[in-house]
């Protein structure tokens, strides 16, 4: 059975460049396993992944949001949304290129750069190029200048959805000067459905294939170092109960994971490795992260609303409560700050070359997991 594209209107955006209203489209890939993902224009954010459990249930695993306005209205957590220019941090907002200082803006408390500036490429409305038999392709053109970048930048963003269960994504990017590149994404999972929360989120095991994080100081802005994870809470080389680990940082600054562990080596592959493994044993729902890129940002949504202290929650779809340690994201990149770190993999991008991320979200359900977990 082939893959299955639907469109359909999603709702009416500000475009933060011509401040018109413009039509959003979301568009619905589904497979023959019953398996789905939505993506709507607005930066080109993952609103959606169902797919089902072992007991044929199925679940929206991917938190986000009905409306357009919920999503301009909690920017600043980056559901689903697409992270550019650059992910991550810029320390100062600003970096040298020979003689020269490049002077970004600073988007987070006058500090720094976090994920691409004001308006970044999550609030942008992406163009959509082309539609394939089995995926959609997003364009958005970063004009020179824009947030302090110099270079105009033409970024192409693909999404895929095959029958193995399997949901690609490739960003490419090419460039009329000399510029910097890493993007990434920021959707946000929960194996045992969006709506499972911390409970949901404890149940998981997590493995990473890093034997080393990128060291950060205490605004999480990398100190150059790489850092070996050996008799530390960041060891996730073999699997662990996240609801455990979870429990071991009580009382630290940073309440949770939300750090880039170096995986492939610290390089760019040429191909696609597998570098985690999240399983959540009740469901039997299995999410495999292969990607080219030399970093996984993974992070456990510390930031979100923390109930038990009365904030008050983030409303997601079906009038769910978005909380903190509710949900997991896996941000593959190159390292944060990196073209201010030369040691770190570059990533700089001249005129005539090609930036290319490859990663590649696999769903299984492993039924080896329904003897010791019968719980439904």
């Amino acid at each position: 059975m082939p893959i299955t594209l639907e469109e359909e209107i999603f709702g009416l955006a500000v475009n933060p460049f011509t401040k018109a209203p413009e039509m959003v489209r979301r568009y619905t890939l589904t497979n023959s396993n019953r398996m789905s993902i939505s993506v709507i224009q607005l930066g080109a954010i993952i609103q959606s992944v169902r797919m089902p459990d072992a007991y044929e249930k199925v679940d929206d695993i991917c938190l986000g949001f009905d409306d357009i306005a919920s999503y301009v209205a909690t920017k600043g957590a980056y559901i689903g949304g697409t992270l550019g220019r650059v992910a991550n941090r810029v320390a100062n907002g600003e970096y040298v290129v020979g003689e020269t200082k490049v002077e970004l803006t600073k988007n987070f408390q006058n500090k720094y750069q976090l994920h691409g500036g004001l308006v970044g490429f999550d609030s942008v409305i992406w163009e959509v190029v082309q539609k394939t038999e089995d995926g959609i392709v997003f364009r958005h053109v970063s004009a020179h200048g824009h947030e302090g970048y110099p270079g105009t930048l033409t970024c192409l963003i693909t999404y895929w959805l095959d029958n193995q269960n399997r949901i690609g994504v490739q960003f490419e990017a090419t460039t009329d000067r000399k510029t910097v590149v890493n993007i990434s994404n920021h959707a946000y999972f929960n194996l045992a459905g969006h709506s499972a929360g911390p409970k949901g989120l404890a149940e998981h095991t997590v493995e990473i294939a890093a034997s080393k994080i990128v060291e950060t100081d205490d605004q999480q802005i990398p100190t150059g170092q790489l850092v070996d994870v050996d008799d530390t809470v960041f060891d996730l080389r073999l699997p662990v109960l996240l609801g455990d680990r979870l429990m071991q940082f009580g009382g630290s600054l940073i309440d949770g994971y939300d750090n880039c562990f170096v995986v492939n080596g610290g390089s760019t592959q040429p191909g696609l490795s597998m570098i985690a493994k999240l399983v959540h044993p009740p469901s039997c729902r299995v999410m495999e992260v292969w990607t080219n890129q030399p970093g996984l940002q993974f992070y456990t949504a510390n930031n979100l609303p923390n109930e038990k202290s009365g904030e008050f929650p983030m409303i997601g779809k079906d009038c769910t409560h978005y909380v903190k340690h509710g949900s997991f994201c896996v941000e593959t990149e190159k390292f944060p700050d990196s073209m201010n770190h030369p040691e770190f993999p570059s990533i700089f991008l001249e005129p005539g070359e090609k930036y290319q991320h490859e990663v590649m979200y696999w769903f299984k359900v492993e039924e080896s997991w329904k003897c010791c977990c019968n719980n439904k």
